[in-house]
């Protein structure tokens, strides 16, 4: 395997502002369009669950084809050579307290109301429960490690190139809250939208944050899959109760 170049070198910092930028704007905006096709313009139709795959299809395949034709760098698996793992686990076990005393909050407040959850759940076929636990596993295990490997790996190294380490943290992780923000919409009310949105941007930022200090996708990753798993729990309440 060809030896990974995961640090910020000043051979990145000399790299062309325009085609970083050009990266970014060819990226960034995909999986807005893939969610808001799948579940707002034609969530019943082929030609949404199409744009939705290829939307994601695009995610990945960018990003190594930037990397070896327009970068020209050795691919890498991130390997976690300066650790990490302890400080993801524990961040991701105290954002997972996080979200379950939000949705308590929320819920004591009659801010969910399960049946319009579950509604907007049958336009995509998640309430059935075979369909469900499919998707729960495919999200925590495989699509939390293609977010971190494209809004990490990719996208935080990107705006750290134009913006520097701690803006770049804060961009890398609204432009990974934007698609989120229309996914959310699609299931819940605005005050509950906008809150979970916060959520995801908090997550995006601390694994944008893990990676600027570790330099490496795993520790995010690790964090990342804890917290998936109590939304996909809170939502099978609000779905199946």
């Amino acid at each position: 395997m060809t030896q990974p170049r995961e640090a910020f070198t000043p051979k990145t910092q000399e790299h062309n502002r325009k085609h970083t930028l050009a990266a970014l704007l060819l990226l960034v905006p995909a999986p807005s369009l893939g969610t808001a096709a799948a579940m707002f313009w034609w969530p019943e139709l082929l030609a949404g669950k199409i744009i939705f795959l290829a939307s994601k299809i695009w995610l990945v395949l960018l990003p190594v084809i930037w990397l070896r034709f327009v970068d020209r760098e050795p691919l890498s698996w991130s390997p976690p050579r300066r650790g990490g793992f302890g400080l993801g686990i524990a961040l991701g076990l105290l954002i997972t307290l996080s979200i379950f005393a939000a949705y308590a909050i929320a819920q004591h407040y009659g801010a969910i109301d399960p049946k319009m959850v579950a509604e907007r759940a049958a336009r995509t076929g998640l309430n059935r429960p075979g369909i469900y636990f499919a998707g729960a596993f495919y999200w925590i295990t495989v699509n939390s490690l293609i977010e971190e490997y494209v809004w990490r790996w990719f996208v935080f190294r990107k705006c750290e190139v134009l913006l520097g380490g701690k803006a770049a943290v804060i961009a890398a992780g609204l432009a990974f809250t934007a698609h989120h923000v229309i996914a959310l919409s699609a299931q819940f009310n605005a005050p509950i939208t906008l809150l979970a949105s916060l959520g995801v941007f908090i997550g995006g930022a601390t694994w944008s944050g893990l990676y600027q200090r570790y330099r490496s996708i795993w520790p995010g990753y690790v964090s990342h899959a804890i917290v998936d798993m109590p939304i996909f729990v809170i939502g099978y309440w609000l779905i199946f109760s």
